[in-house]
């Protein structure tokens, strides 16, 4: 094994001289500037920087639903920009989870249904073992047999993170995931997707605006004007605000 092998094994996902722009001529913009950055496995990494910094589009170009313009992007050790449609959406429901701000739920399903319906349009069984112990580690087995519209914000998206969750993909992308819950409902989502990275070795990568949000996770890696301009390990709520504030977020 190469040592660029063994090192691409430790990594759930990596951006090598990622460029993205939008627009053409006057209007154009460049979203991402050549950002080069690495998200290990079994690591919670929040992706910060203000408004227009490329946030949105670093998430989107790394899950792969949205392509780059130069640059590579792996997923596990599959580089994505090769990729045909059918075998990019394969990659994405077996490989990726999502939870998004909207919750995304069917209404007509019960939470049970939701949360293995990636699984059931793909044709695979939910393994029992491992659903229960998502569901009783986000305590929602009380509300399985429950439709959306009968469950509060909170429930709705602990049971979009279980979804995310339930077929043990590589890597789960979040796009403030708190930002439509009220304060102690959006605590418990991130409490969970915490517990779900240092407990079931799960490798989260969040997008936030928040310094809250922010300070659940293990490092911060910080945009501005589509660059990489600094991380952090080990942040808090107040790390992460004094940064930001350099940043004029």
């Amino acid at each position: 094994m190469t040592l660029a092998t063994a090192i691409r094994t430790t990594l759930a996902a990596q951006m090598v001289d990622g460029v993205k722009t939008y627009g053409t001529g006057g209007a154009t913009v460049r979203a991402l500037d050549g950002v080069s950055v690495d998200f290990e496995r079994g690591v919670f990494t929040a992706i910060m920087g203000p408004s227009g910094s490329g946030k949105s589009t670093l998430l989107h170009t790394i899950a792969g639903l949205d392509s780059l313009d130069a640059g590579t992007v792996r997923i596990g050790d599959v580089e994505i920009g090769g990729l045909n449609d059918r075998k990019l959406t394969t990659l994405r429901r077996e490989k990726v989870g999502f939870i998004f701000q909207a919750f995304n739920l069917v209404p007509t399903l019960t939470a049970e249904e939701n949360i293995k319906l990636h699984l059931s349009i793909a044709g695979r069984e939910a393994d029992g073992e491992w659903f229960d112990t998502v569901v009783d580690t986000i305590d929602i087995r009380s509300r399985l047999g429950h439709r959306p519209s009968e469950l509060s914000g909170g429930q709705q998206q602990r049971v979009a993170a279980a979804r995310a969750l339930v077929s043990r993909p590589q890597i789960v992308f979040a796009d403030e995931p708190s930002g439509n819950l009220d304060s102690r409902s959006g605590a418990e989502l991130l409490g969970f997707m915490r517990m779900a990275v240092r407990e079931l070795g799960q490798t989260v990568v969040m997008v936030t605006h928040d310094p809250i949000a922010a300070g659940y996770s293990d490092r911060v890696v910080f945009l501005e004007d589509g660059r990489v301009v600094d991380q952090l390990d080990d942040p808090t709520p107040e790390s992460v605000l004094d940064r930001m504030k350099t940043l004029g977020g």
